[in-house]
Order: C-alpha cells, then structure tokens, then sequence
C-alpha cells in the first residue's frame, strides 16, 4: 500500500495532487490535510470527480494527522509564500515556525516513512524537518534543484531544438540565488555544451533559470505546476525503487546540511549522492552556496 499524505493545500500541494491523478502511478492512497478545513473536503471531492476519466485507482480523502501513521511519504507543501521581491530566504523565520508545528504532529502519529519537502527555503526546510524528526537523514527528501534542472534542460533544449529529455545537464547547490550549472558537465548526446553554444549564451541561460520563479511571481502570483510534475517525479523515482538520479536536496555529512546534488533515490530514500567533478571556478561556486545554506541555518539557531 503506498500511501502519500499532502500537507499544505495550496498551488503546489494541489499540483502535485493533480499530477498524482494525471499520470499513472502506484499511488494507492491519498491524503490531504490544510489548516483549511473547508478546502480541503472540497479539493477532495473534486478529485476524486477525475477518477472515472483518470489512468489511476486511487482512494482520495480529506484527514488530519493520525492519517500520517502508516503513510509511505509525506509531503509538506505548506507554509508562507514567496511574493514577489521576495527571495526565498526571507520566509525562512515564518516558515521555521510553521515547520516545528506541523512535524511534531506528523511524528507524533508515529510516522516513520520518508517526508518530501517543498517548501522554501528549501534546504534550510528540509534541514529543520530532520532536525525536528529525528529521522534517519535519507528519510527527508528535499526537491532541491529538480525544478531548476528540469528549467535549464528546457531552455537548452529550446535554444537548440533538441528534446529536454536529451540534455544532460544539471543545476546543483541551493535552490535559490546561490546555485550553479556546473557547465564543464553539461553534454548534448555525449558532446560538451560548448560545441553547440557559445559560452555567452550559457551564461544567460543560467541567468534565466536562477531568475525564472522571480518573473514567474511577477506575472502569474506564484509557481507551481513546475514543482508538482518535479514532485510526483521523485514520488515515482522512491515507490517504483527505481534507482533513478535526480538532483533532490539530500544529507551532506561533510557540511551537516542538506543541498541540491544528483542523488539515487529509491524505496529506502536518498541513498547516495553522486559527487560532480567540477573545475576550480564551479567548486568554488558550489563552496559559496553551501556556505549560505550553512549562514541561513546559523541565523536560525542563534
């Protein structure tokens, strides 16, 4: 029985709810659960009004944290929005409070499954939801920089007019303004990005990914759908064991935090990093986000 617990019924939590129903899964059960009761029952019903037409049999309800006992995962979705002008760091006091809260009651249910988190700061998040559960690091999964990658992959693959699929590239360090394209790793098919582009136009694609949520915010109020597919992306990676790589904010002992790198991710978690050969101007890029996860966390604990 793979059960997922969505906590936080906003854009993101119903986007990744809906991605639930949309693509086939293995997904037995869900639930959802929102200070916002009221909501909650009605986004319930009017999911579970897609399943005559949908690829999956699900059961779908509306709970509370008691359904959180024998959940497989549990996502939090919840928290304060980034609006715009603001970075993602900045919801960090509001949202550590609210991270407290709502991971005591999901721990005093007795959970003892793998929490997928969504909510920014997103390292800094996943990091408290460890901290605040006790649970073996490779139990909390963080989606990092799946959306950044899944970002970059497509305005490559636009620039060039080559699947996304086909690009091997990744976005690493913090999900936020400090992160990086290791560049020097990025391939077309197994050739280097820099056969195809010139290295003017990898720098303003990286501008524009690091950018995207920001103009997103701007014109729209907020992003979500990007994060929902990113999220039943890792949900599919972790309940078919599959082994995959993806770059998800995952444990780094070296450092004690938790920052985007390419992770295999199965049944059990997050596994194993896979460590990226950078050059000396990437690794120092990559020291620098670190260190302003590491500074976000430390302004937390003082």
């Amino acid at each position: 029985m793979n059960k997922v617990v969505i906590v936080g019924c906003g854009n993101v939590g119903m986007s990744y709810a809906y991605a639930l129903l949309n693509q086939k899964n293995s997904v037995n059960e869900l639930v959802l659960i929102d200070i916002n009761k009221e909501r909650t029952i009605g986004e319930a019903m009017d999911l579970n009004h897609c399943l005559a037409v949908g690829p999956n049999k699900m059961k779908i309800k509306a709970g509370d944290y008691s359904d959180c006992k024998e959940a497989t995962l549990v996502c939090i979705a919840a928290g304060a929005n980034q609006k715009p002008g603001e970075t993602r760091m900045d919801l960090i006091h509001k949202n550590s409070a609210i991270f407290k809260e709502i991971v005591g009651s999901v721990m005093a249910s007795g959970f003892d499954g793998i929490f997928l988190i969504a909510t920014n700061p997103l390292d800094v998040m996943a990091y408290l939801t460890w901290k605040y559960s006790g649970l073996n690091p490779k139990k909390i999964i963080g989606t990092g920089t799946s959306l950044d990658t899944a970002r970059l992959r497509f305005l490559i693959g636009d620039k060039l007019n080559i699947h996304p699929k086909n690009i091997h590239a990744y976005v690493i360090g913090e999900h936020g303004d400090s992160e990086l394209v290791p560049w020097s790793n990025v391939n077309i098919g197994l050739q280097n990005i820099y056969a195809f582009l010139k290295q003017e136009d990898c720098l303003k694609i990286e501008e524009d990914v690091r950018n995207a949520a920001y103009e997103i915010i701007n014109k729209k109020g907020a992003t979500y759908y990007g994060i929902g597919m990113c999220l039943l992306r890792i949900t599919n990676a972790i309940f078919n064991d599959e082994n995959s790589i993806l770059t998800v904010s995952s444990y780094d002992k070296e450092n004690n935090i938790f920052v985007g790198l390419p992770t295999i991710l199965n049944k059990e978690g997050a596994t194993q990093k896979i460590f990226v050969h950078l050059n000396e101007e990437e690794t120092q890029k990559l020291q620098h986000s670190i260190d302003c996860i590491k500074e976000a966390i430390s302004s937390l604990e003082t």
